[in-house]
């Protein structure tokens, strides 16, 4: 194509025929087509160049040059104003938009393949797009909240496999639904501590593991990020407490196992020994005591 054009206008402007060069103008003319903007917009400025060279030389040729010219302005004028918006090159194209500016791959005037979208709050995401949404795998570094999220998108929200690095030092690893943390999990708490579990809603939800930094454990239920219902608390002196638990508290019914063997059973309130505790000893006695 680009031979193809410069064989013409050398040969025939130069012929000083103004027949010629009307038709090369028809032609340039038919070239712009949306078929092959991609071929003639780089290609512009070599054909300017040599139309040059015939505008010195011919009078009449400067006339019709100017036409041509202002037939190729017109052409353009949309591509004109919307140059810096959107820009062809190797099939990347670099699109401005109200909330920020969108630099890779195209389909039908939508974001689709590979690419980086750069938002006006200071966020930034990279990777997979499908049907101007982020869907497939991506990594999305926040800016208002602060860290990066890093794994699975559809539907323009985190969901599938990801793994979120908080500002704080905090990591969550694990299962993600509409934007929020959902299924099984890992989160590592800048404090050392880590829980493993189930994640409802962004939150922990049902079966788990926390693992304290001090070597404390508590295996079993949680609601709303808190232990609630049947659990086991792991001191890291040996003792455990087996039992009920609401609103993180022990709560209800409990027996706590002493690293000696003793192993007491009784009620808890607010995290606290209430009624009649009694206490099987490893020696066979058994004692009880009355708490208020």
């Amino acid at each position: 194509m680009e031979n193809q054009i410069r064989f013409n206008i050398n040969n025939e402007i130069y012929s000083n025929n103004n027949n010629l060069l009307l038709d090369v103008v028809n032609r340039l003319e038919n070239l712009l087509t949306e078929n092959n903007l991609q071929i003639i917009i780089p290609r512009i400025k070599d054909i300017i160049i040599i139309i040059n060279k015939v505008i010195s030389n011919n009078e009449q040729i400067r006339k019709d040059i100017q036409n041509l010219n202002n037939n190729i302005n017109e052409k353009f004028k949309n591509l004109e104003l919307n140059i810096n918006n959107n820009i062809i090159n190797n099939n990347k194209q670099i699109k401005i938009y109200n909330n920020g500016k969108y630099e890779g791959e195209m389909l039908n005037d939508k974001k689709e393949g590979k690419g980086i979208f750069y938002y006006n709050d200071g966020g930034r995401y990279e990777g997979d797009w499908k049907n101007d949404l982020r869907e497939g795998k991506g990594i999305y570094h926040y800016y208002s909240v602060g860290g990066r999220y890093d794994g699975d998108w559809k539907n323009g929200k985190r969901e599938g496999k990801g793994i979120f690095y908080h500002n704080n030092g905090d990591i969550y690893e694990g299962d993600w639904e509409n934007d929020l943390r959902e299924g099984k999990g890992i989160y590592y708490y800048n404090s050392g501590n880590r829980y493993e579990g189930i994640f409802k809603k962004g939150k922990r939800e049902g079966k788990g593991i926390f693992y304290y930094n001090d070597s404390d454990k508590y295996e079993g239920d949680f609601k709303n990020s808190k232990r609630e219902g049947k659990g086991i608390y792991y001191f890291d002196n040996g003792d455990r407490y087996e039992g009920d638990w609401k609103n993180d508290k022990r709560e209800g019914k409990g027996i706590l196992y002493y690293n000696n063997g003793d192993r007491e059973m009784g009620n808890y309130l607010n995290d606290c020994k209430v009624g009649k505790h009694v206490t099987l000893r490893n020696n066979g006695n058994i004692d009880s005591q009355i708490y208020n």
